[in-house]
């Protein structure tokens, strides 16, 4: 067999040239798609410290003739439009929510996944064909559900009817199939039960996981537009894309505080994939959907 290290290079050839070419592009074009990605932030952020004049020329500007850093005290001074306690609202209903997803899908997964139960297969089928049903097939009967038990203009109206989440489930199932049996084994010659192997074992061992479905969870609850517009009949039950919706209307349409609006409720989820983002990937490349 003929080493392929006493092989004649070619007329030319340089170690490493074509990898590093390669890293090169590479880097380029992830700084293309980057700039990309990064021009609708830098259109709001013009927009939000710009004047209706300049967001409506003819002609493009790269930066507002004026900085209008008084737009956001506006927003916050604006009694029509509660924007702090928006802000509130979201916060609250999408901590409550993603808390609420992630203890019931869990524990739903968990136990579909390795409590034995002759008829878990058919639970699992269940929860699989909610999938199947779009979601405005089953708006009308939650929101009368919603209605009748009062909870209108209510933050329980928002959050209680969106806690479980079947395709969360669907995944935590698919995600605790994969684990290793031989921590739980450990854990059940130290006597524990399923309960305290799913808290103290489990769990534990499944931060990226968790991350990763709490930070969709939480940018899903914080987007969420038609569901809060319903039942949020009065403006302390706002969510902030509610309120966003305010000023963009037929009648009237303020540009400067829409967009200075926008850009405050961008900061949250911009916070928050910062800070969990090298959970994101590992987290869902874990789901394990095989089994």
């Amino acid at each position: 067999m003929v080493s392929t290290q006493n092989r004649p290079r070619p007329v030319g050839y340089k170690p490493g040239v074509g990898s590093r070419a390669s890293r090169v592009a590479n880097f380029v074009g992830l700084c293309l798609l980057a700039l990309v990605f990064l021009i609708p932030f830098y259109l709001i952020v013009r927009n939000a410290l710009s004047t209706t004049e300049d967001i409506t020329a003819p002609g493009w500007m790269w930066f507002p003739s004026e900085i209008q850093w008084g737009n956001f005290t506006e927003l916050f001074n604006d009694e029509k439009v509660p924007m702090a306690r928006s802000l509130l609202n979201s916060a609250m209903v999408s901590v409550l929510t993603t808390a609420g997803t992630l203890f019931l899908c869990t524990t739903a997964g968990y136990g579909l996944a390795r409590i034995p139960y002759r008829h878990a297969d058919k639970v699992f089928y269940a929860i699989l064909a909610t999938l199947m049903v779009p979601s405005a097939i089953t708006f009308l009967p939650s929101f009368v559900m919603v209605s009748s038990l009062g909870w209108v203009s209510d933050l329980r109206g928002l959050i209680i009817p969106t806690l479980f989440n079947g395709f969360v489930a669907f995944l935590c199932r698919q995600y605790f199939l994969s684990f290793p049996r031989e921590l739980e084994e450990a854990a059940r010659v130290d006597g524990l039960g399923y309960w305290g192997s799913f808290w103290r074992i489990v769990i534990p061992n499944s931060k990226g996981f968790l991350a990763a479905i709490a930070v969709i969870t939480f940018v899903t609850s914080w987007n969420s537009f038609l569901w809060p517009l319903v039942i949020g009949r009065s403006s302390d039950s706002w969510t902030v894309q509610v309120a966003l919706s305010t000023f963009l209307t037929s009648q009237t349409v303020n540009l400067p505080q829409l967009f200075m609006a926008a850009a405050v409720a961008i900061l949250p989820l911009v916070f928050v994939f910062l800070f969990l983002q090298r959970f994101l990937v590992q987290g869902v490349a874990q789901t394990g959907l095989k089994g």
